[in-house]
């Protein structure tokens, strides 16, 4: 019984199939006055649409500066949730840890230009984000929407995130 249901369920569908093609013939040779249905199937194909290539890295350095902060603000949001919060975390508790530890992270560890560069990232990300989610929080209320400002405030968060990243960059070295 389940294999004469599955039978008949692929007999409809091959019959449909079957059906379809003869009403795309019967259309085309309406169209095509007296060509074969073959030639007809294969000029309708060729005439076909094809989709348009997207190069994606042209398509982002293509971006307005209002795109490209919507952008940094994401990243900037991961940077400050994944990998810094777990470093800043770990440095608490070895700093919390004993005095020796907080001599240690001091003294060492953060001498490291490595980890001052770490420092530096978390510093720019936490500075561009606070700056873009001002932005976006005006953007929100309808403040700020037009193209002319929203270019503004787009180059006035770079301006001022990177400032204050190079106000705190001075106090790190």
């Amino acid at each position: 019984m389940f294999s004469e249901r599955r039978v008949k369920a692929t007999d409809f569908i091959l019959a449909q199939r079957i059906n379809a093609e003869r009403r795309y013939n019967r259309y085309c040779l309406v169209l095509g006055a007296g060509r074969s249905t073959s030639e007809l199937m294969s000029t309708a194909a060729a005439k076909k649409a094809r989709p348009k290539y997207l190069h994606l890295p042209t398509l982002t350095f293509h971006l307005p500066l209002p795109g490209w902060i919507s952008i940094l603000h994401r990243i900037s949001g991961l940077l400050l949730f994944f990998p810094l919060v777990a470093w800043l975390l770990y440095l608490l508790d070895v700093s919390l840890g004993s005095e020796q530890g907080f001599e240690r992270i001091r003294s060492h560890y953060l001498q490291l230009p490595v980890a001052k560069l770490g420092l530096l990232l978390f510093v720019w990300a936490y500075c561009h984000h606070f700056c873009a989610g001002i932005r976006f929080l005006f953007l929100d209320i309808d403040k700020g929407v037009d193209l002319r400002t929203a270019r503004i405030t787009s180059a006035l968060v770079l301006v001022v995130s990177l400032a204050m990243t190079a106000f705190f960059a001075t106090k790190i070295w």
